[in-house]
Formats: C-alpha cells, sequence, structure tokens
C-alpha cells in the first residue's frame, strides 16, 4: 500500500477512535450494566455502542477490506480474511473499564499479508493517542501534544518488564526471564503495554495467557512502527489471521529482539 495511503486511512481511523472515545466515556461516567458472554468475559454497552460506530466508519473509509471485530466475532459475525483485513476491539481491557481506573483502550488495525500494517490505540480516560505505520513511523497524541515515538535499547543494569494488570502469571513469567537481569516490573492493563514499549518507557512485555488478535493488533502495529517487534516464544514473529483469531504466547520487545 502506498504511503499516502497509509497515512490518510491512519488519520482517518485516529478520528474514529477518538469518536469511538467520547461514546465509551458517555458510559464510564454512567451507571452501566456488565453482562457475560458465552466465553465468560465481561461486556457492556460501551463495547457495544463504540463498536457498532466503528464499523459504520471504516465502510466511509472507501476501501472494501473484511473487519474482524470483537463482539461481531463473539455473535458468530466471522468474515473470510483477505490479503488485508481490519482487526477491531472497540474496549480494549473492559475489566480496566469496570473497574475504573482508566487503563482501557480503542484499537483499530489493518492488516496486510498476515503482519501490522497501521494501527492506532486510543485511552479516551487519559487522553492518550498512540498511532504508527510502517511508512510513516509512530506517533504520540496527548495532553502535551502530537511528537514522534521510538522504542530504546535496554538499560546496562537490566531490563523494564511489562506485566499484565488484571491477567498475570507469576510463575511463568519468572521461568520465562530466569537468566535476564531484571531492573523493574510495571504493571499496566490493555494494550497501552504495548504502546509503552513503543514509546521507549519499557523494554520488554512478555505474555504467557490466552489473547486474540484483536486485543493486540494496533498496538502490534504502533510497536513495529517504532521500530519493536514482537516473536512467539519460538522467535518467530507473530502473524494475523491465524484459525480462530488465537494468539499463541509472545514477547513484545523494544529496539532489542528478546529471541535472538
Amino acid at each position: 500500500m502506498h504511503p499516502d495511503e497509509q497515512q490518510r486511512l491512519l488519520t482517518a481511523l485516529a478520528s474514529l477512535t477518538r469518536a469511538a472515545g467520547d461514546v465509551i466515556m458517555d458510559i464510564y461516567h454512567s451507571d452501566f450494566a456488565v453482562r457475560g458472554k458465552d466465553d465468560a468475559s465481561p461486556v457492556t454497552d460501551a463495547d457495544e455502542r463504540a463498536e457498532a460506530l466503528i464499523l459504520a466508519g471504516l465502510t466511509e473509509l472507501g476501501v472494501d477490506f473484511p473487519v474482524v471485530a470483537e463482539e461481531a466475532t463473539a455473535a458468530g459475525n466471522v468474515p473470510e480474511v483477505a490479503d488485508y483485513f481490519w482487526l477491531v476491539d472497540p474496549l480494549d481491557g473492559t475489566r480496566e473499564f469496570i473497574n475504573r481506573n482508566g487503563e482501557f483502550t480503542v484499537n483499530i488495525a489493518l492488516i496486510e499479508r498476515g503482519s501490522p500494517l497501521l494501527g492506532v490505540v486510543y485511552a479516551p480516560a487519559i487522553n492518550a493517542l498512540y498511532a504508527g505505520s510502517r511508512a510513516g513511523g509512530a506517533y504520540v497524541e496527548d495532553t502535551e501534544g502530537r511528537r514522534p515515538i521510538q522504542v530504546r535499547e535496554p538499560a546496562s543494569d537490566g531490563l523494564d518488564v511489562l506485566a499484565s494488570r488484571s491477567h498475570g502469571d507469576d510463575a511463568a513469567l519468572k521461568q520465562l526471564l530466569a537468566e535476564r537481569p531484571i531492573r523493574s516490573l510495571i504493571n499496566a492493563g490493555s494494550s497501552l503495554k504495548l504502546c509503552l514499549l513503543a514509546a521507549g518507557q519499557a523494554d520488554i512485555y512478555p505474555r504467557q495467557g490466552r489473547t486474540m488478535e484483536w486485543d493486540i493488533a494496533a498496538g502490534h502495529a504502533v510497536l513495529a512502527a517504532a521500530g519493536g517487534q514482537i516473536q512467539t516464544l519460538d522467535g518467530a514473529p507473530l502473524l494475523y489471521g491465524k484459525p480462530a483469531f488465537e494468539n499463541p504466547h509472545f514477547v513484545a520487545s523494544g529496539a532489542q529482539p528478546f529471541f535472538l
């Protein structure tokens, strides 16, 4: 895809995620109800209304790509994916939303032949938007304005490691990191962990638990645009369009790949 087209789509996605974020925040400040899906994960009106807005917005972009969206997939609406397809998580970090800790995001990514081409992650409660494309690099836009971001090299005294706030597995994490010098362990929610890596605020994010492609694709796109990567535990690149859209365990890293 031509760099100009990547930039056009990325700009449109930034506006679309902000609009979805406005819908989410209206519900965030209300007395909302929580329901359970078939897989026992929670869902709220915010998930469903934000996804409806995003799906409508994607149809107006002038590109005819299949859309794999979390709530539509849960309802059985799963398209056949092609060389290009969208991955949408309208509210990543529903548990963080329910707990009202602010660490939830709107995620939209475009996949090109199995790899993330571009994506946007927007955290409406903290007014932070992360975006990136293969052709144009990555940036963050927050209360301090817009600025480019990039990954960093690890410090000589050890790694700053990101861990999931809601889905931690301490024993598996210790085993994976047993031979690595660790400087600090940082807990964060949702796909913000991948964005913190992209912004050079940490070094690695191991995930040894269940995730779906829409959970991480947008953050992966931002991370890749900033110079980082996500590897499976055998050292291969993490790809998209897998059966049932479920990810294997992985390690996301900044300038230095975890598996060399």
